[in-house]
């Protein structure tokens, strides 16, 4: 038989939201008329806006006909959306060539894991969303996992905690290759400040590590003093990277369109480029994002197509602010929640899967374990805005009347 890959075997548990879901499927098991509402998965409920979804239709139709049909298209993505990004995202200050279309900033993360290879060490925001950690450990870049730390042996843990505002603590880190950075943040909600993301490029620079960045929270920073892309800093161009999604900001989650931004001035050690191997792994092992979302992104693009999304991303904020006002009220700590879709909540003392469970049996409401995002997140939980009005409204109400 086949030997497995030894680096899955590492894996020291379930990935963390199939384990959510089994759990979920437990409690209806018991209760089969449980009306379960999910405050858990980062999934967005509402549907497409209408100049967004007309795009994917017009796209749709046309491949039945002669002059609309298309097959492949380039990995890299449609020339138009690359520019329509570089200009629109990034105010011009990204050049096409620089934007590769994807299906996703997820499985971009997995792709850019597969480019770096298994020689690299590996920083992360702890707590942190699970793909920097698993697709690490999948393809080799760490050691084993130390059950008595919670940690695996090889990658540099950075904590994010309220003490230090959600930022690592730099001068005590240990250098690295590659450092994860995801601002705003999943899970805790927290947003870096530009002052922030200086000192991080500084301190990349001073190493010779190589930053991903991800910003695929971006579009839902109000606050026009934060950065919405690392390369609002200057010389992030020459140690980062930047990947990002439509899923969150026009409720891609389904259709699957994102981006990664390699800029010309990124090298490798030996001064070779780095957007030059992306194109050679994305031309390798991907073979274009679909055509129709291509449309769809276009169309989002667009004046109304962004006045559209300033509108489903406003949606979830309130959604946000009714669930953070709930738990403030409850006397719960929150954080987040405010340039963000995501509420970080503290329970002191408090092992955060028992959490998870008491507000599932007693509320029949679905959150999300701090502790499955690292070790830093052991006592708080993840409440998501991503959900219809009325069931955030009935959920709130339910946490107050069954958790005081």
């Amino acid at each position: 038989m086949v030997r497995r890959n030894s680096n899955i075997a590492k894996l020291h548990a379930g990935y963390l939201f199939p384990e959510i879901n089994r759990r979920r499927r437990k409690l209806l098991e018991q209760d089969p008329d449980a009306r379960i509402i999910s405050l858990g998965v980062g999934n967005t409920t509402e549907p497409l806006t209408g100049h967004i979804s007309e795009g994917l239709v017009g796209s749709a139709k046309g491949l039945g006909t002669v002059g609309g049909y298309s097959g492949y298209g380039d990995e890299q993505g449609l020339t138009e959306l690359r520019s329509k990004i570089g200009e629109r995202v990034y105010g011009g200050s990204v050049d096409a060539g620089e934007v590769f279309i994807s299906d996703g900033a997820k499985c971009d993360i997995g792709r850019l894991q597969v480019m770096f290879g298994s020689g690299v060490t590996v920083a992360v925001q702890d707590p942190a969303y699970p793909v920097y950690v698993d697709g690490s450990v999948i393809v080799g870049a760490t050691g084993g996992y130390n059950e008595g730390r919670a940690l695996f042996d090889g990658i540099e843990y950075m904590s994010c905690t309220p003490e230090n505002d959600f930022f690592p603590d730099l001068q005590n880190t240990r250098r690295t290759d590659l450092i994860y950075f995801c601002s705003p943040n999943n899970p805790t909600g927290a947003v870096a400040s530009k002052k922030q993301l200086k000192e991080l490029v500084d301190f990349a620079a001073d190493n010779r590590s190589i930053i991903i960045f991800d910003a695929a929270y971006s579009e839902f920073i109000s606050d026009s003093k934060l950065p919405k892309t690392i390369f609002d800093v200057k010389g992030s161009r020459e140690v980062a990277l930047e990947v990002n999604s439509f899923s969150k900001m026009v409720g891609f989650t389904g259709v699957r369109l994102g981006w990664t931004v390699v800029p010309d001035e990124l090298k490798f050690d030996d001064g070779s480029g780095v957007n030059r191997d992306w194109d050679r792994v994305t031309c390798t092992i991907f073979n274009g994002a679909s055509n129709i979302a291509q449309q769809g992104g276009l169309a989002s693009l667009d004046d109304e197509g962004l006045a559209e999304m300033r509108e489903t991303i406003a949606y979830y904020m309130e959604n946000a602010r009714i669930i953070k006002d709930a738990l403030d009220e409850m006397g719960v700590t929150t954080y987040g929640g405010v340039n963000a879709p995501y509420i970080w909540a503290h329970f002191p003392g408090r092992n955060s899967w028992d959490v998870f469970e008491e507000i599932l049996n007693k509320c029949h409401v679905v959150t999300t374990p701090g502790s499955g995002f690292g070790p830093a997140g052991e006592g708080f939980i993840r409440f998501s805005a991503f959900g219809h009005r009325q069931d955030i409204q009935e959920a709130v109400e339910r946490l107050k009347a069954k958790l005081r």
